[in-house]
Formats: C-alpha cells, structure tokens, sequence
C-alpha cells in the first residue's frame, strides 16, 4: 500500500515541473518532494516522471495518477464542509492573482470589506505582470484583464473600467493643456517599458497614440501614476487608480476614454467550495456596485 501523503507531493511535482518551486509550495525541502517522489513510484511498481531538462513532464501512467489524485485532493477539501453536523461559516485560505495595479489600488481595499464580514477567510492577493496558470492551482482564482485559457477553467466577465488621460498642474503649467486629440503628438508621455509587456492589453496607451516623446517608462502602473503627479508627463490611467490622486487632472475627458473588461477565473473543482464561493460572491457584488466608480469620471 502506498502512503496517501505522497499523492501532495506529486500534485505539486506535476504542477510545478521543477522540485525547488514545488518545494517552496509545499514548505519543504526539494530533498524532501524528490524521495516522496521516488517512494511513490516505487510502492506503485510504476514510473510517474520523465526527467527532462527542462523539467519534469508525466508519463502516460503520470497522467492516469495525476486525474485520481486530483479528484481525492477535491473530495479531501470537502470533507470538513461536509460531514458537520450543522452548518458553519466557510474558512480558510482563498489565493487571488491579479496585476499590480488593480490588486493595490482597487481589490485590496475591496478584500479588506469581505475580511469584516468573513474574519474566517483569509485572502491572499498575488500581483504578476504575468498571466497566473490556475491548472496548476498558482492560484485558487485569477482576475485579468483577458479571459484565461485552458483545461476545466470556468471564466466570466465581471465588469469594465474606463481610463483617462490625466497630467500634474506642473505638467500643464509648463507645457499647456492639450484642447484637441490632434495637439497629442507633441506632447511628453509616461508609458509601460515596451519589450517588458507582459499581458498586451496593459499597454493601453497604444488605443490611443504610440508616442514619439516618453519622459518615463515602467513596468509598474503604480510607478507611472506617481511620476505622472510628479509633472514627468501625460498617462493613461485607470480611472480606479487615478481617482485616489488629487493631483491628477483629467486631460481631453471628454474625447479620450479607453474601457478593458474584467475577467474572473477559477478552476471547476473549486468553484463550489465554499470559501471559493464566498470569494466569487463578493467579486461578483462589488463590481455591480462599483460600476460607476470604475467607469465614470
């Protein structure tokens, strides 16, 4: 009989394709993943792994292991919502990824609201410039600015937000205030570093114009935001960001506006657990509510 614990460290093994990042998952040592590994192949009388250089990939018999072990890990995870004797309010951790600027400008607030009313539910929010794989469980639920692909992924649009050209009063006092879309190409711009553009609809600076002066350039939209208040240039920003900074004046309102959609992902196994439920519930909620927030001026 083999050891039920090793089914872990394989799912992560097979998630993961490396030992260190599965390691740093699981908090141990990759020692420790590697004979797990090994003991379960031996007590299977199988081999679950090729060792490829660049990593590890399942063999056809890997493959057979990893969807029973997927759907034990699912039955596992229900066992304590399940067999109580009356209903408790759902706990435990809830990992949301997202980009930098939508997670620390406007989820994490939102997320700090559900903690009030469900103290049992810690959300953790992870910001990436790039795209979360949640079929490799990176993260229980994704929030991205496209819909995510891949296998028993279940995606929705949750909502949009609108951007506007906004400037500093030092900006505008040393070079004017565009009056006309026209008058844009002669002014001094903040953007994304272009060959660092990880999810291309972040560079949404380019509806709008490719820009031959940029004064500043970053990965980070928090970044851009800060050196537009600073009077570096004209950004496009995102009206949930730009909003928190009254230094920040709208530039051709009424003639620029650029809106990208909002999607929600979670895997199908755990879209009806309950904490992940609770979690959906309230993304579902606050971007009704928000919806002139986020898109109004």
């Amino acid at each position: 009989m083999f050891n039920w614990n090793d089914l872990t460290y394989f799912l992560e093994l097979a998630r993961q394709s490396r030992l260190m990042p599965a390691a740093r998952r699981l908090r141990v040592d990759h020692t420790t993943v590697s004979r797990r590994i090994a003991e379960l192949e031996k007590d299977l009388s199988v081999k679950l792994f090729d060792r490829k250089p660049d990593g590890f990939v399942l063999t056809e018999q890997g493959h057979r292991l990893f969807a029973i072990a997927e759907r034990i890990e699912l039955e596992a995870g229900e066992i304590q919502e399940s067999i109580r004797a009356a209903p408790s309010a759902p706990t435990g951790r809830v990992r949301v990824a997202s980009m930098e600027g939508i997670g620390a400008f406007y989820l994490a607030e939102r997320f700090a609201e559900l903690a009030e009313k469900e103290p049992g539910i810690v959300v953790e929010l992870v910001t990436e410039r790039h795209l979360i794989n949640l079929t490799k469980r990176e993260a229980d639920i994704s929030i991205s600015f496209v819909p995510l692909s891949g296998q028993r992924l279940v995606m929705r649009k949750m909502g949009q937000f609108r951007l506007a050209l906004y400037a500093a009063p030092d900006y505008i006092r040393r070079r004017g205030l565009p009056q006309i879309p026209a008058d844009l190409p002669s002014h001094t711009f903040v953007d994304y570093v272009e060959d660092l553009v990880a999810i291309q609809p972040v560079h949404w600076l380019l509806d709008v114009l490719e820009p031959s002066n940029v004064a500043f350039r970053s990965t980070s939209m928090h970044a851009q935001q800060n050196a537009v208040a600073r009077g570096a240039g004209i950004g496009l920003l995102p009206l949930f960001s730009a909003k928190s900074n009254p230094r920040l004046i709208p530039v051709l309102a009424d003639e620029v506006a650029v809106t990208r959609d909002v999607y929600v992902g979670v895997h199908e196994d755990l879209e009806f657990m309950g904490r992940v439920k609770v979690v959906l519930r309230h993304l579902t909620d606050m971007f009704k509510r928000d919806a002139d927030y986020l898109n109004k001026l």
